[in-house]
């Protein structure tokens, strides 16, 4: 599914990159099963955490943050999390399948994006950004990218980075039924950990569509 450039295997040599498509799959604004998962997930994370330095130990954290820390920015999960676990905060609602994938990056803490798999034109490409691309990113905004930052591109252009986020051509919406996320594995981050989380958003996907059938789950290695 991914081809890897030579620039991000030189670049990111201890980072990972993982995949998940998923088809048969459907994208209500609410479902019960869902919801009621999201909560266990709120209590647990409340009760597991009690203060936000042990937060910022925690080794993906620790890993995401030195990672924003080069372009000078602050990794949004960990704001999220605190918000959610210190603030009382629940877990937004937006649509099942993005809630899906939110309620597994607050569990396992990994920067992930989806996307419509039939959005994308391949083949994808797993780079580095030069800091003179472009893409439209969620919220309709053109944005440059930032030099050294990994991205994911397609065949017409950059679907997510990871300072800036996905894009919107291929956003999820109602209409979705293949979806694709895609998880950005910083270096510090492991293997299983990441192979874990794409399980993870699988079966928070099942909750909502039994039916759905993963197509491709992998992580891919700078090697």
């Amino acid at each position: 599914m991914f081809t890897i450039s030579d620039t991000w295997k030189s670049m990111y040599p201890g980072a990972l990159m993982g995949a998940l498509a998923m088809s048969n799959v459907s994208n209500p604004k609410t479902h019960a099963a869902l919801d009621k998962r999201k909560e266990e997930l709120e209590q647990d994370l409340r009760s597991l955490f009690r203060s936000p330095e042990e937060l910022k130990s925690l080794r993906p954290i620790v890993a995401y943050r030195e990672y924003y820390k080069r372009f000078k920015k602050s990794y949004h999960v960990l704001h999220q999390l605190e918000s959610v676990v210190f603030k009382g905060k629940p877990i937004p609602v937006v649509a099942a399948l993005v809630e899906a994938m939110f309620m597994a990056e607050l569990n396992n803490m990994l920067l992930t994006a989806g996307h419509d798999l039939d959005a994308i034109a391949p083949p994808l490409t797993l780079s580095v950004a030069t800091g003179e691309e472009t893409y439209v990113k969620l919220n309709g905004e053109t944005q440059i990218t930032k030099q050294g930052d990994m991205i994911i591109s397609d065949a017409e252009a950059i679907i997510s980075s990871i300072i800036y986020g996905p894009d919107r051509r291929t956003r999820i919406t109602d209409k979705t039924r293949r979806v694709l996320f895609t998880t950005y594995g910083v270096p510090g981050v492991g293997d299983q950990a990441l192979r874990q989380h794409l399980e993870g958003i699988a079966s928070n996907v099942r909750l909502v569509a039994p039916e759905a059938l993963v197509e491709h789950l992998h992580v891919y290695r700078p090697d």
